[in-house]
C-alpha cells in the first residue's frame, strides 16, 4: 500500500480498497526477482504530490524511482503513480535517500516529462497559500503550474538576452514622488522595500512601474507585475519594450492561447525571461532571484481567484515577497482597507505624491445630488443629466472626448410596476424582467421567457417603468442631448482599447473605460446612488475605486461631474482627491464593529446539514464567533436544493489557526465520505 511521508500505516478512507502490488523500500536488500524493477542506486526514493484534492489526503506520498527513470526523475518533473489502484498524475518534490518507515513502496510508472517546473520555492509557496486559505496542495498547483504542452516543451530553448546595465536611468516618473527617489535607490542598492503606492492621477502609473522594473533588472533581479485585465497588460507590455528593450520580459495571459502562454511560461520558468507582466494567473510565474512584485490596482475584484481555494493576488505576492525577500509595491489611484492595514502594521511604508502635486494632476470635480435641477434642454432632461452635467459635457466637447460613466451595461436592466414601483418579475420563474432595446419586450433575465403579457402581482397595472438605466440606453438618449456628436459604447460586450482626441461621448460600464489620446477633457459619472446603495460592506470602497479610476483619465483640470449626494464620505474624499484619509477612516470604523480586515472571517456555504456537520468536527480557535446560518439565494433559473452560509469571525492574529481548523474538518468530512462538500472561503470579498 502506498505510505505517506510521515509513516502512516493506512490511508483513512481509502482502507477498503484492495492493495496494490508492493515492491522492496530501497535498493541493497534481498535481489529482485528477475526481470522485476529495481530501485535507483542513489536517492531511490520520491516523495510525490499526487493529483488527489480530496482534503484528507493532502500530503506527500513515497515511490520508489526504478533505475531506468533514475536520470529523468526530478523534483520538479510531472510523474505518473499509481494511488489507489488508479494511475494518477503527481509532481515529483524532492527525492531522499531512505523513506520513513519499514513498509513497502510503489514504484514511479512513468516521468511524464522531465521538464522540472515545479521550483522549490514555488512549491513552498503553494503549500503555504493551501495552509492559509484552508485548500489543498492539489488545488493551488492547478493555479501555479499551466497545463502542458509537448510540443513546446521540445522546441529548442532560446538564451537568455545580455544583461543591459543602464545605470543613469534616473527617478523619471517617480521624481514626482517625495520618496520616489528613495525607493529606487533601494531597488538598485539589492534591499526589499516595501510601500503601498497611491498614484497620482494620469497614464504616468505605467511608465512608473516600468522604471521599477528596469532598476530592479539592473541590479541583477527578477521582477513580476500582476494588473487586473488584458488591456493593461497590452499597454505596460508596450512601456516596459520600451524601457527595456526586447526579449528581456515576456507578458502572461490568455488571450495568446494556451500553447504560447505555455511557452511564455517555460521562458520564465527556464530564465530565458526575468521579468513577467500578467493577470492574475501571473502571481505564481516562477521568477529566478525575485527582486521586486508589484500589484497595480489591488481593489479590483479580479484579483480574487474564482476557484478553490479562492486566493487573492494580494496575499499571494505579499507572501511571494516575505518568503523571497524581495520588494513590493501594491498601488492604484485609491487606497483600499487592506493595504492601508499593512502600512498601519509597519509591513509597508505609504507612498504618494505632495498635495502640491496632486492638486497639479486632479481633475475638478463637482457633485449634484439627486435633486439637483435638471438642464432646460428636453433631450438632456431625459438622458437624466443635471445643468451642471449638461453645461460641462458641452463645453468640454469643444476640446476633445467625453467619458461617461453609467453603473449598469445594457439597455434597461431593470423594471418595476408603473404604479405601485413593485419589481417587475417574470410569472414563471419570479426572475427580474429587463427591456434589452427600445423596440423589444420585457423578457426574464433568469429563463429567458418573453413577458409580452405581463401585469403587476400587487396592484394589476399592465405598463412597467424603469428603475436603472443602462449604458445603452443612455448612449441612446445622449445621442439625443447632443446631436451631430459621435456617441460611442465600451462594456462587457466590446471594450474599446483607446479613443482619439476628437469630440466624442465615450459612455462606459466602470471598469471598461478606455484611454484617450491626450486624456478626456471631461468626465460625467452618473447614477452614483446605484454604486452607493448596493447592500455590501466595500460598497463606499467600490463606488469610489471606481470613480477615480474613471477621474484619474481626465486631463488635469479637467471637470468631473459626480451624480451623488455631496455629505457622503466618498464623495467628499473624491471632490478632494484624497483616498487615504477614506481609506484610514473606513479601516477604523471596521475595526469598531469586527470587519475585515481588521478581523478575519471564513465564509462557509452548502446544505443546513453540511455546516451543522463541519462546524462540530471543527476545533475552532479561542474566540471565534459563529455568525449564522442564513439562507442562500437560490441561483438564477433554478430550484436548487437549500444552501446556507455561516461566518465564522476570529481576530486578526487567530487567521491561521482559523483555516487550520477548517481544513482539519474538512479532512474528517472527507475521510467519511461526506456527500456533500462545504464551500470554504477565507476572506471572502462579499461578505452579504
Amino acid at each position: 500500500m502506498v505510505k505517506d511521508a510521515g509513516g502512516a500505516e493506512s490511508i483513512p478512507g481509502l482502507d477498503d480498497l484492495p492493495p496494490p502490488a508492493a515492491t522492496r523500500p530501497a535498493a541493497g536488500r534481498r535481489p529482485p526477482r528477475k526481470g522485476a524493477k529495481s530501485p535507483a542506486e542513489d536517492l531511490p526514493v520520491a516523495r510525490i504530490a499526487v493529483d488527489v484534492p480530496l482534503p484528507h489526503l493532502d500530503r506527500p506520498f513515497d515511490y520508489l524511482v526504478p533505475a531506468d527513470l533514475d536520470a529523468r526523475a526530478v523534483p520538479g518533473c510531472r510523474v505518473r503513480v499509481r494511488f489507489a489502484g488508479q494511475l494518477v498524475d503527481g509532481f515529483l518534490l524532492e527525492r531522499v535517500t531512505e523513506t520513513g518507515h519499514d513498509g513497502r513502496l510503489l514504484f514511479l510508472e512513468r516521468v511524464t516529462s522531465p521538464e522540472p517546473v515545479l521550483a522549490p520555492g514555488i512549491a513552498a509557496l503553494v503549500r503555504e497559500v493551501a495552509d492559509r486559505y484552508a485548500g489543498t496542495f492539489a488545488d493551488v498547483v492547478r493555479l501555479a503550474v499551466p497545463p502542458r504542452h509537448a510540443r513546446v516543451e521540445a522546441e529548442p530553448r532560446k538564451p537568455a538576452p545580455e544583461p543591459q546595465q543602464a545605470p543613469g536611468r534616473g527617478a523619471g516618473e517617480w521624481g514626482r514622488y517625495p520618496a520616489g527617489a528613495s525607493f529606487l535607490g533601494a531597488l538598485e542598492a539589492g534591499r526589499a522595500p516595501r510601500a503601498v503606492w497611491t498614484a497620482l492621477p494620469g497614464p504616468g502609473w505605467m511608465e512608473a512601474v516600468a522604471r521599477a522594473v528596469a532598476v530592479t533588472l539592473d541590479a541583477g533581479r527578477g521582477a513580476l507585475v500582476v494588473v487586473a485585465d488584458g488591456r493593461d497588460v497590452a499597454r505596460l507590455d508596450a512601456v516596459l519594450t520600451a524601457e527595456l528593450g526586447e526579449g528581456r520580459h515576456v507578458a502572461l495571459t490568455a488571450e495568446p492561447g494556451p500553447a504560447e502562454r505555455y511557452r511564455r511560461w517555460l521562458a520564465v520558468r527556464r530564465g530565458s525571461a526575468r521579468a513577467v507582466v500578467g493577470t492574475r494567473a501571473a502571481m505564481f510565474a516562477p521568477v529566478a532571484d525575485l527582486g521586486l512584485v508589484v500589484l497595480w490596482d489591488d481593489g479590483d475584484d479580479v484579483h480574487a481567484e474564482p476557484h478553490a481555494p479562492y486566493p487573492h493576488a494580494r496575499e499571494v505576492l505579499a507572501l511571494r515577497a516575505h518568503r523571497s525577500g524581495a520588494a513590493a509595491l501594491i498601488g492604484g489611484f485609491t487606497r483600499t482597507t487592506e493595504a492601508t492595514r499593512l502600512v498601519e502594521t509597519g509591513w509597508a511604508h505609504a507612498l504618494g505624491g505632495g498635495r502640491p502635486r496632486v492638486r497639479e494632476a486632479m481633475p475638478h470635480v463637482r457633485y449634484v445630488g439627486e435633486d439637483g435641477q435638471l438642464a432646460r434642454d428636453a433631450a438632456a432632461r431625459t438622458a437624466r443629466l443635471p445643468n451642471v452635467a449638461f453645461e460641462a459635457a458641452r463645453g468640454a466637447l469643444a476640446d476633445g472626448p467625453v467619458l461617461v460613466q453609467v453603473p449598469r451595461r445594457g439597455y434597461v436592466p431593470g423594471l418595476a410596476c408603473g404604479r405601485c414601483r413593485a419589481p417587475a418579475r417574470c410569472a414563471e420563474c419570479q426572475g427580474p424582467l429587463t427591456l434589452p432595446s427600445s423596440h423589444a419586450a420585457p423578457h426574464c433575465r433568469w429563463c429567458g421567457r418573453v413577458a409580452g403579457g405581463w401585469s403587476c402581482a400587487e396592484c394589476g397595472f399592465l405598463q412597467v417603468r424603469a428603475v436603472v438605466v443602462g449604458a445603452k440606453r443612455t448612449a441612446e438618449e445622449l445621442g439625443r442631448a447632443f446631436p451631430g456628436v459621435p456617441v460611442r459604447t465600451s462594456g462587457r460586450d466590446a471594450v474599446l482599447d483607446r479613443v482619439g482626441g476628437e469630440r466624442a461621448l465615450v459612455v462606459c460600464t466602470p471598469g471598461a473605460e478606455p484611454p484617450a489620446d491626450g486624456g478626456y477633457a471631461a468626465a460625467l459619472l452618473l447614477d452614483g446612488w446605484v454604486l452607493l446603495g448596493r447592500p455590501d460592506l466595500r460598497a463606499g470602497e467600490e463606488t469610489l475605486r471606481r470613480w477615480m479610476n474613471a477621474a484619474a483619465l481626465v486631463r488635469p483640470g479637467g471637470p468631473v461631474v459626480v451624480s451623488a449626494e455631496g455629505s457622503l464620505p466618498a464623495v467628499q474624499a473624491l471632490v478632494r482627491w484624497d483616498p487615504v484619509t477614506y481609506a484610514e477612516r473606513e479601516l477604523a470604523e471596521r475595526r469598531e464593529v469586527g470587519f475585515p480586515p481588521a478581523a478575519r472571517m471564513a465564509s462557509l456555504t452548502a446544505s443546513p446539514a453540511a455546516i451543522r456537520e463541519l462546524l462540530a468536527d471543527a476545533r475552532l480557535p479561542p474566540g471565534a464567533e459563529v455568525l449564522g446560518p442564513v439562507p442562500v439565494p437560490a441561483p438564477p433559473g433554478g430550484d436548487g436544493p437549500e444552501r446556507e452560509r455561516a461566518l465564522v469571525r476570529v481576530p486578526s492574529g487567530e487567521a491561521l489557526a482559523l483555516a487550520r481548523a477548517l481544513k482539519e474538518a474538512q479532512g474528517v468530512r472527507s475521510a467519511r465520505k461526506a456527500a456533500e462538500t462545504v464551500r470554504v472561503q477565507i476572506d471572502p470579498l462579499e461578505l452579504i
